[in-house]
């Protein structure tokens, strides 16, 4: 176990964004955080940003780049360079590196911003280098293996060429032929992976999937997320409807959720807003569902909502990796329906801390939601409360730190 003696360490730890974005972000910061707490010295890198927090180092941050805002051809094309190398991270890295001297590095996402050259550079410095796998990039140049709703594997076998031909970044030709020329060059410099040294990945179906892509099984850890579960209060009078919290987009399963709950007769509140709202809203005027939208909800009121909702739905189709709302619904008291896909089912034990169903088939979800309604509160509580202990063991800040220490070890840092 770790504790406060633990002999002084640099950890430099690697993310486009230094505030809290999204889940990558969070986990980011707490793992910062954790090691913080141990002793160890943090020295963050990332892209220049106005809503980052405060850093010392900032310094030595790169330049902003905000895809999506207007800017001159000039610009564009610059930007589309660091896109598929950037030599300017590279730089403020190695002065970074110069000054710092830090004992290990720790990435989690560096696409687009920080570019994937900054492991040439740690590399040559002699640095032991992790990074932390939140999606399928490795293996899939859209990150996601999802086209036009449905999941994807054919740019297996080097056939990347695909992301072109279906225009799988925005429907863009020129985005996708950018993706796919960036994917030539940074797999051609092999700098994922002759230049990290291990790869952790959150869940077992990731670490899998990756080693059927081809992937080293020795280069790939699993360490799952973590919530800590002190933060969440339990104990809520539960109310009479299911809740989706989450973005509104195809991939999540949102129509197949809401023909289940029409199907099931069930009441559903959907926390989120996203491309798929008016679509989705105008399906729930179709079918004369029960559901409400409550647009964007954060911190306590999301906690609340699903707090005391009978329970959080995840009815995803595409490869989830591990969603961290299903560590926090736990954490809350609360069980949890997924679609039986991606890393989803390795995080429900079916009947003890929630209900699987075969993603994308609304009867199917209409079923486990029929079956969940049909317990009783008592009963469903007990189930989210097994879950709570269940992850308050196995998917702690404490089990995530130790090891990562570990990890850390064998890669001569200890």
């Amino acid at each position: 176990m770790v504790n406060a003696s633990t002999p002084s360490k640099r950890l430099l730890a690697i993310n486009n964004y230094f505030y809290r974005r999204g889940g990558a972000e969070a986990i980011f910061l707490e793992h910062m955080q954790l090691f913080s707490e141990i002793g160890w010295e943090v020295i963050p890198f990332a892209m220049q940003h106005p809503d980052n927090d405060a850093s010392a180092w900032s310094e030595h941050f790169v330049s902003e780049i905000e895809y999506g805002r207007e800017s001159s051809l000039l610009t564009k094309v610059a930007q589309a360079g660091k896109i598929i190398y950037s030599f300017e991270a590279q730089r403020s890295i190695e002065a970074l590196i110069e000054q710092a001297r830090p004992d290990i590095a720790h990435a989690h996402n560096v696409y687009h911003h920080l570019s994937p050259s900054i492991f040439a550079t740690l590399k040559k410095a002699g640095i032991p280098t992790v990074m932390t796998v939140h999606d399928l990039k490795l293996a899939c140049p859209a990150y996601k293996m999802l086209v036009d709703g449905h999941v994807c594997e054919e740019c297996r076998g080097g056939r990347i060429y695909n992301v072109v031909r279906h225009r799988c970044i925005k429907g863009s030709l020129v985005l996708s032929g950018l993706v796919f020329l960036e994917t030539i060059v940074h797999r051609g410099l092999g700098l994922y992976r002759n230049k990290v040294d291990r790869f952790v990945v959150p869940s077992r179906f990731y670490r899998e999937k990756l080693i059927e892509w081809g992937w080293p099984a020795e280069q790939l850890v699993y360490i799952p997320n973590f919530v800590d579960t002190q933060e969440f209060a339990t104990g809520w009078s539960e109310g009479d409807y299911f809740v989706f919290a989450g973005r509104l987009a195809p991939e999540k399963g949102l129509a197949t959720l809401i023909r289940a709950a029409a199907l099931a007769k069930q009441r559903l509140v959907i926390a989120g807003t996203g491309p798929d709202e008016a679509m989705l809203k105008a399906l729930v005027a179709e079918l004369g569902a029960d559901v409400t939208f409550a647009g964007y909800v954060s911190g306590g009121n999301l906690r609340r909502l699903i707090g005391e909702a009978r329970a959080l739905v995840l009815p995803s189709e595409w490869y989830e990796n591990a969603p961290v709302s299903i560590l926090e619904a736990y954490a809350l008291g609360r069980p949890v329906i997924g679609a039986a896909i991606g890393g989803i089912p390795e995080m429900i034990r079916e009947g003890e801390t929630g209900m699987t169903a075969i993603a994308g088939d609304a009867d199917d979800l209409a079923r486990a939601i029929g079956a969940m309604a049909d317990l009783t509160a008592a009963a469903r509580s007990r189930m989210g409360m097994n879950g709570r202990e269940w992850i308050a063991r196995d998917f702690s800040a404490a089990a995530y730190r130790d090891r990562m220490v570990d990890l850390y070890a064998t890669l001569g840092v200890s």
